[in-house]
C-alpha cells in the first residue's frame, strides 16, 4: 500500500491536507474519500455490492458536501494551471467573431438571421421581411432573456403560417425541460400561457391558431404525449392526442416540407411508427401511416401525390427509398424507388420542386446527389479529401432551384455555399472566420489511416496535426471516439483544437463501430452483445499508432464524453497502460445499475442499444465490461473527470461513486480529479463563451501532464 492510500485509511475526515516533509515544505492536497454505506444489488441470483449507493440522492446535504470537496480538491490540484487557462480561454475566443451572423434564409416572405454581439453570450433572432434591407425585427433577445438565470437555453422557435405568432421553449435547469410560451411578434407581448414538461418544440396547423407540442414524463423524462393546444384558451384544457405507452419508446411531432401534413412518430432504436394529419384539419384525427413492426424503421417526405420513404424495411440494412401513394400508405403499397445497397448507406432525402437531394455514405465518406424529378439530371457534388464533412444547411423553401449545404475539413473552417441546381454553380455564402491573422490553412496536414483490429476489421482514423510537428514517439496525440447510437462523429473543424494543434499535439478521431461511418453494419458491430468492438477498436487504434511511431504510451492522451465517456471507463480499465492520461465527460460508467433503474431517463429507450439487463444473457455481458462494475486494484492513468449535477442523461452520480471506487482501489499516485458543474447539465455552460472554459479546463489537464504550461503561466 503507498503512502498516500495509508493516509486514506488513518484520516477520519473526508478532506484535509497533509504537510510533506521535504526541503520546501510542501502542502499537498488529500484527495475526498467517500463513506462506504454497504448495498447490495441483486439480480439472476447475482449480488453486486455497491458502496456508494448512497451518492444517488441529489437532495440529501451530504451527497452535495461531499460533491463540493470534489470541487475543492480539482481547483487546489489545478490552481497552479488558472493561469494558463486563462491564456487559452482568451487565445480561443480571440479566434472567433464576437459579432457574428448566420447566413440568413427566406422562408415564407422573411429572412431569418441569428448573430451575435460582441461581448455578449447568447444569440439574437431576428427577421427581415421579404428583403435584408428592410427594418430588422429582433423576435428574441437572449441576452436578455438570460439575466438572472445561471443556465439558459432558448430552443424549438416556430413561426406562425401568418407570421403574427412564435412559439419558443425555454429551459433554465439544463435538464432539457422546456417551458413553452407564445409571443406576438407583431406587439411584443408573451401571452400568459405556459407549458411545463415540453421538448421545447411544437408545430403550428394551417389555421394559425392550434399548435401540437410534445410533453415529457416528469420524472423519467421520457417524450411520451403529444397534445393539442388552441391560441386563447387556457392551458388545462390542451386535448391529449396521443400517448404512447410503450415504454421503450419516445414520441416526437412535426410538419413535412410540403406543409400539407403534421406528423406524429413513435421512434425507438430499431422501430418507428408514424400517424399523419392534414394541416388544414387541425381537429381532425390522426391516421396511421404505416403500423409499427418491431425492426423496421421509417421516415417520410412528401410531394405532390405522394410520400417517399426511407427505410430498411425487407431487411434493407443500408435503407433504401420506397414511393407510396397518398391515402394507400400502409407498407404493403410501398414501391421501390431507389433500391438498397450493400456499399452505401442512403441516409436522408430533401425534396425541392424540380430536384431531390440525397445524402449518402460510401466508405465513410459523404456524399450529395442531385437528382432531377424528371431524370433528366444526376449528379454528385465534387469533393476531394479524405477528411471533410459535408451536409445539407437549411432549406426551408420548396419552390427554389438552390440548394443549401455545408463544407469543411479538419484543416478547412465551416463554409455554407448556395448551389445553383441549374446552372450548377456554386456561391460561397460564408467562410468561417479564423481571426487573429495566424490561421493559414496550409500550415495544417490531414490523413486517413487504417488501423487493424484484433478480429481482422480495418478501423479507420481521421488525423490532423501542424505542418511542423515532428511525428515520433515523443509527440503528444488525443484520441478522441464516441462509438455508439449510430452516431458519427465526422472529421470536422474546430478553431478551438488549433490550441492544441499548435502547441504540437496530433488530435485522432478513432472511428469505431458502434456508429455507422463505414454504413448500417458499423453500427450494428458495435452495439447489444457486440458492445465490446467499441472498446477493443479503440484500444487496437491506439496500439497502432504507438507501433507506427506516431506517439508513445507517455505521449498517449484519450477522451470521450456520454457513451464516449463510457468507453473511457472501459478503456483504463482493460488498457490503462497505453495512455498518460484520459478525459472522461459526462460517462456513463454504471451500466447495469443504470439499466435496471426504468426510472431513471433515457432507460427503457435503450434496451435496443445496450440490451436489456433484466434478461441474464445481457446482464452477464453488460457486467463484464461496465466500467464501474469492473473497477480493479491496478495503475490507472492520469484522469481528469467531468459531470454536471443536473445531467438528466448521464445522472451525476455514475461519475460520482466512479471516481470514488478508482480512489479506492487504483494502485498509483497519478492524478484522478472529478469538476462538477453545479449549475448545469448534460451539455454544459450554456453561454457561448463561457462553454470555452469547460475546454481551457480539458486542454489545460492533457498539456500540463505534457509539460507544455510554460512556468512563467504555473500560477
Amino acid at each position: 500500500m503507498n503512502i498516500r492510500r495509508r493516509i486514506f485509511f488513518l484520516i477520519s475526515v473526508t478532506f484535509a491536507f497533509s504537510c510533506k516533509n521535504d526541503k520546501k515544505d510542501m502542502i499537498e492536497p488529500i484527495a475526498p474519500i467517500a463513506k462506504k454505506i454497504v448495498k447490495e444489488l441483486v439480480k439472476h441470483e447475482d449480488v453486486r455490492i455497491d458502496n456508494y449507493y448512497w451518492l444517488n440522492d441529489r437532495d440529501n446535504e451530504e451527497v452535495i458536501e461531499y460533491l463540493n470537496k470534489e470541487n475543492a480538491y480539482y481547483n487546489t490540484l489545478t490552481k497552479h494551471t488558472k493561469g494558463f487557462q486563462e491564456e487559452l480561454f482568451t487565445e480561443m475566443k480571440s479566434r472567433i467573431k464576437e459579432d457574428d451572423s448566420s447566413v440568413p434564409y427566406k422562408n415564407n416572405g422573411y429572412w431569418y438571421v441569428t448573430r451575435f454581439e460582441t461581448g455578449k453570450e447568447y444569440p439574437i433572432y431576428a427577421r427581415h421581411k421579404e428583403s435584408l434591407d428592410a427594418p430588422e425585427e429582433i423576435m428574441f433577445n437572449g441576452n436578455v432573456m438570460a439575466e438572472g438565470h445561471d443556465y439558459f437555453k432558448i430552443g424549438g422557435i416556430s413561426i406562425s403560417p401568418d407570421n403574427n405568432l412564435a412559439i419558443f421553449g425555454v429551459d433554465t435547469v439544463s435538464r432539457r425541460q422546456y417551458i413553452l410560451r407564445i409571443k406576438n411578434l407583431n406587439t411584443g407581448e408573451v401571452y400568459s400561457d405556459k407549458i411545463e414538461d415540453t421538448t421545447g418544440g411544437a408545430v403550428w396547423a394551417n389555421d394559425n391558431k392550434t399548435i401540437f407540442y410534445t410533453k415529457k414524463d416528469s420524472i423519467t423524462l421520457r417524450s411520451d404525449k403529444i397534445y393539442k393546444h388552441k391560441i386563447g384558451t387556457a392551458t388545462e384544457e390542451d386535448s391529449l392526442i396521443f400517448h404512447e405507452k410503450d415504454d421503450t419508446y419516445g414520441a416526437a411531432v412535426y410538419k413535412t416540407k410540403s406543409k400539407k401534413y403534421i406528423a406524429i412518430i413513435s421512434y425507438s432504436t430499431l422501430t418507428t411508427e408514424i400517424q399523419i394529419l392534414n394541416a388544414n384539419d387541425p381537429d381532425g384525427k390522426f391516421t396511421i401511416f404505416s403500423p409499427r413492426v418491431r425492426g423496421v424503421e421509417y421516415s417520410i417526405s412528401h410531394y405532390e401525390d405522394s410520400f417517399y420513404v426511407l427505410t430498411n424495411k425487407d431487411k434493407a440494412l443500408n435503407f433504401k427509398l420506397m414511393k407510396v401513394k397518398e391515402g394507400a400508405t400502409f407498407s404493403e403499397n410501398w414501391e421501390e424507388f431507389i433500391p438498397h445497397r450493400e456499399n452505401v448507406l442512403l441516409e436522408d432525402i430533401d425534396i425541392f420542386k424540380d430536384y431531390y437531394v440525397l445524402s449518402e455514405r460510401e466508405n465513410g465518406l459523404n456524399t450529395l446527389k442531385i437528382v432531377r424529378w424528371d431524370a433528366t439530371d444526376a449528379y454528385y457534388l465534387p469533393f476531394n479529401s479524405e477528411t471533410y464533412t459535408c451536409y445539407v444547411g437549411t432549406n426551408p423553401d420548396y419552390d427554389t432551384n438552390i440548394f443549401r449545404y455545408g463544407y469543411n475539413s479538419m484543416t478547412t473552417p465551416s463554409s455554407v455555399i448556395d448551389f445553383n441546381m441549374d446552372t450548377k454553380e456554386k456561391t460561397i455564402k460564408k467562410e468561417q472566420e479564423v481571426l487573429g491573422g495566424e490561421f493559414k490553412k496550409e500550415n495544417y496536414t490531414s490523413k486517413r489511416v487504417w488501423a487493424t483490429a484484433r478480429d481482422g476489421v480495418k478501423v479507420p482514423m481521421s488525423i490532423v496535426y501542424h505542418k511542423d510537428t515532428e511525428i515520433n514517439k515523443d509527440t503528444p496525440v488525443l484520441q478522441y471516439a464516441y462509438g455508439s447510437y449510430g452516431s458519427t462523429i465526422d472529421p470536422y473543424f474546430s478553431t478551438i483544437r488549433l490550441s492544441l494543434l499548435d502547441r504540437g499535439f496530433v488530435y485522432v478521431i478513432a472511428h469505431v463501430r458502434g456508429g455507422e461511418y463505414l454504413g448500417r453494419q458499423w453500427y450494428e458491430d458495435g452495439k447489444l452483445l457486440k458492445k465490446k468492438n467499441t472498446f477493443t477498436d479503440f484500444v487496437d487504434c491506439s496500439k497502432f499508432l504507438i507501433e507506427n511511431n506516431y506517439t508513445s504510451a507517455e505521449h498517449l492522451y484519450a477522451m470521450g464524453g456520454s457513451a464516449g465517456g463510457l468507453l473511457m471507463g472501459v478503456v483504463v480499465n482493460i488498457a490503462p497502460e497505453l495512455y498518460n492520461g484520459v478525459i472522461a465527460s459526462v460517462p456513463f460508467v454504471d451500466v447495469i445499475t443504470t439499466m435496471l433503474d426504468d426510472s431513471i431517463p433515457l432507460t427503457t429507450g435503450e434496451y435496443d442499444e445496450w440490451g436489456n439487463p433484466n434478461e441474464k444473457e445481457y446482464y452477464e455481458y453488460m457486467k463484464s465490461y461496465s466500467p464501474y462494475d469492473m473497477v480493479v486494484e491496478q495503475e490507472y492513468p492520469n484522469m481528469l473527470v467531468i459531470t454536471g449535477l443536473h445531467d438528466s442523461q448521464v445522472q451525476y452520480f455514475e461519475p460520482a461513486k466512479w471516481v470514488a471506487k478508482l480512489r479506492e482501489y487504483k494502485k498509483d499516485d497519478n492524478i484522478l480529479v472529478f469538476d462538477i458543474n453545479m449549475e448545469a447539465g448534460h451539455g454544459g455552460a450554456s453561454g457561448r463563451f463561457e462553454s470555452l472554459r469547460e475546454v481551457t479546463k480539458e486542454y489545460a489537464f492533457i498539456l500540463d501532464l505534457e509539460g507544455k504550461i510554460p512556468l512563467s503561466q504555473k500560477k
